[in-house]
């Protein structure tokens, strides 16, 4: 099993044109994989319209017409809209199924898929979820590709797979009592926070946080109920808060104040809030000099209930500190202590991050809140274990022949020191990918190997040195960061953090979640929750 390799085309999620989304699963055709790849379309089809694209079925020892009546049960079940057959067996049998059996799905059918392309344009596909599905012979790939969006081809690809790795493995340090938080602020990292939010809840997580309001509220939208802590709740907020059943982080006096008379003006009564302890990050957080009134208010409150009190550690990935990281843990404990005493019942205390999971076992306490880590990026302890979960891609626009002292870009920085091929790539400082990277300071991949940035990065575009990259051609891959290139090594090319080079993918940059690996065919991942 640990020797399947990932495969594409398997229910790959993707945008299309007319406010259409596209599940491509054009890998294989059978039953079983058929029932999952519907379920997976009735939780992504949030209330759009369902199409299925759909290729002859090469069921050995089954009588097709028993095959399709089942293939046909299976559409109606899930209240296809619109049906489009592709194959011998669709042009005969199933049509002749459909036909005598009074469907209300309307359907077309295609001897080829070339045949169907031909015909495409007199398609209207518009507002509709489709799932294309069918046996590789069939390369309905290629309709795939002519419904797919192409408003940018650089595209941050989330492997869904790896997500679900990682999350086990840190998971796999807790005790079994530990409760485990997922952060999801910042569109999850730049990842997409409600895709990343779906597979947590199927996996079970039992909290989710976000920084702000409105990304709780775009999370509860689509469909997840696992708990969400808010971490920045701002006053304006408040409606939004109580209305999606979110949960905020209390960090002042005043702040309690108003969210405790928003509660009782809506007529709520021991509505859930996290107490936030300043213990040395300086950043949120009542005082350990204000744990004593804090306890005292919150005991007389029936409008509020804490669900738990926590801390931020400041500097948990290096060893240098852990002498104040124990220092943060125990103010933490301090005052949860007081707290617990005053009021009477029994709530969560958590602090370690993903480095401390890690690193400092000792600060589970109730639950740990798992971030930069659930995407493969984690201190030397764990690093082995992750699996990178992003991959930043886009592709060559133009190749350019230079001779030795010629320049390349804006200033005439980047200078030919020898005959050069230039390659073009899509994508610049717009989409995130910083300037600091300009003049060699930044490398690319393209066909395996390492391609360094010349010249300065522009808005949309920038250059890359591909002389000694053989048969490099226009529309080629290119990898920005992923498998062979972390995103760590990009971060400290330029002297930053993993996080800022996630959270600053522009939202002009497509994401794409797949499921991508043999394995999840005997795991319903996602084909429960989308």
């Amino acid at each position: 099993m640990q020797q399947l390799q990932p495969v594409n085309m398997r229910l790959e999620f993707k945008k299309g044109n007319n406010n259409c989304i596209l599940i491509n699963d054009s890998y294989s055709a059978d039953p079983d994989s058929l029932a999952i790849a519907l379920h997976f379309l009735q939780q992504q089809a949030k209330g759009l319209s369902k199409t299925v694209i759909l290729s002859d079925f090469s069921q050995a020892g089954a009588e097709p017409v028993y095959l399709y009546q089942d293939i046909l049960e299976q559409l109606q079940k899930h209240k296809i809209a619109r049906f489009i057959g592709i194959g011998e067996k669709m042009q005969s049998v199933m049509h002749g199924l459909i036909i005598t059996g009074n469907t209300k799905i309307s359907h077309n059918f295609f001897l080829t898929t070339a045949d169907f392309i031909q015909h495409l344009h007199s398609f209207d596909f518009k507002d509709e979820a489709i799932l294309i599905k069918g046996g590789r012979v069939f390369e309905l790939e290629q309709i795939v590709s002519l419904l797919e969006l192409k408003a940018h081809q650089t595209i941050l690809e989330i492997n869904l797979n790896a997500i679900a790795h990682n999350y086990k493995t840190f998971q796999q340090m807790l005790q079994p009592a530990t409760k485990m938080m997922v952060m999801v602020k910042a569109f999850a990292y730049g990842s997409g926070g409600t895709e990343v939010a779906g597979l947590l809840q199927y996996h079970k997580a039992d909290y989710l946080g976000v920084a702000y309001s409105d990304e709780g509220v775009e999370i509860r939208q689509s469909g997840i109920s696992t708990p969400i802590m808010v971490l920045n709740p701002e006053p304006s907020a408040f409606d939004a808060i109580t209305e999606h059943l979110l949960e905020p982080d209390i960090f002042s006096f005043g702040q309690l104040h108003a969210f405790e008379k928003h509660v009782q003006q809506s007529g709520l009564k021991h509505y859930p809030v996290h107490i936030e302890i300043e213990t040395g990050m300086n950043r949120l957080g009542f005082a350990i000099t204000d744990v004593p009134v804090l306890a005292r208010r919150l005991k007389n409150t029936s409008f509020l209930k804490v669900q738990s009190v926590f801390s931020h550690l400041a500097a948990s990935e290096d060893a240098v500190e852990d002498a104040f990281t124990l220092h943060q843990y125990e103010l933490l404990l301090q005052a949860a202590n007081q707290i617990r005493d005053n009021i009477g019942y029994h709530f969560l205390t958590h602090i370690a991050n993903s480095s401390a999971i890690a690193r400092f076992p000792a600060l589970q306490m109730d639950m740990v809140r798992l971030g930069i880590g659930l995407y493969g990026i984690g201190g030397k302890k764990v690093a082995e274990k992750l699996q990178p979960a992003l991959t930043l891609k886009s592709t060559i626009a133009q190749l350019k022949h230079i001779q030795k002292g010629e320049t390349v870009s804006y200033n005439r920085r980047g200078v030919a020191t020898r005959k050069s091929t230039i390659a073009t790539v899509r994508i610049g400082y717009a989409d995130g990918y910083s300037r600091r990277l300009s003049n060699g300071v930044g490398y690319m991949l393209v066909h395996g190997k390492k391609a360094r940035v010349i010249g300065t990065v522009c808005m949309d575009m920038v250059m890359i040195d591909v002389t000694h990259i053989k048969n490099v051609k226009e529309g080629d891959d290119v990898i920005i960061f992923g498998n062979g290139l972390p995103v760590e090594e990009l971060a400290q090319a330029i002297g930053t953090i993993p996080y800022e080079i996630m959270t600053g993918i522009s939202q002009r940059v497509k994401r794409c979640t797949g499921v991508s690996n043999h394995l999840l065919l005997f795991d319903e991942l996602l084909f429960k929750t989308g």
